[in-house]
């Protein structure tokens, strides 16, 4: 299925030779001389790589259509990871290698969204911040309440970030998915 680029709109997923992108940003534009196009960025789904890309007013480019089911993790198993769909009560193996990072917010029993493209989970949309509990970190020094000071922590998922110094084993901190940053104490 093709789709003009007059009609690009934000979200829309391209299939294009460069990977399955998704539209992050568009313009029109018509100079004096020669023909209209259209500016895009674009967003690789798989590694999030950003790419600029200009196309012809009025291209036919090919859309992807993207399913989106809400999935609960159950477990992992070797390199894979089984999710549950909430609505059907099918498991569904993915590879880890497939959702990238996402991996290291990901606890037991949680929801999130796969999208997936012909059958092939293409990511992960993990909500903008999660809790998880610090399973390894330095004891904070008594006293040492330096303003901004960090120290590496260790969470219940393996994924390490940086936490204040008055953090410790057993707090439950939330993250930002986006930018792996520590938010504050839960």
């Amino acid at each position: 299925m093709s789709i003009s680029t007059n009609d690009l709109k934000n979200g829309m997923a391209l299939d294009l030779p460069e990977g399955l992108m998704t539209v992050t940003e568009f313009q029109h534009v018509k100079p004096g001389k020669g023909g209209a196009f259209v500016r895009t960025r674009l967003k690789n789904y798989r590694t999030g790589a950003v790419l600029e890309k200009t196309f012809r007013a009025d291209e036919k480019v090919p859309l992807a259509v993207i399913d989106k089911r809400e999935m609960q993790y159950l477990y992992r198993d070797g390199d894979q990871l089984v999710f549950m769909d909430t609505g059907t009560y099918e498991q569904v193996p993915v590879p880890a290698a497939d959702l990238g990072g996402a991996v290291g917010y990901l606890k037991e029993s949680d929801t999130v969204v796969l999208p997936s493209y012909q059958g092939q989970v293409v990511g992960v949309d993990l909500p903008a911040a999660v809790q998880l509990a610090v399973t390894e970190t330095e004891p904070g020094v008594q006293g040492d309440r330096v303003s901004g000071a960090r120290k590496p922590a260790t969470l219940e998922t393996g994924v390490v970030v940086q936490v204040p110094l008055f953090v410790e084993i057993g707090d439950v901190v939330k993250v930002d998915t986006r930018t792996g940053e520590y938010l504050t104490r839960a």
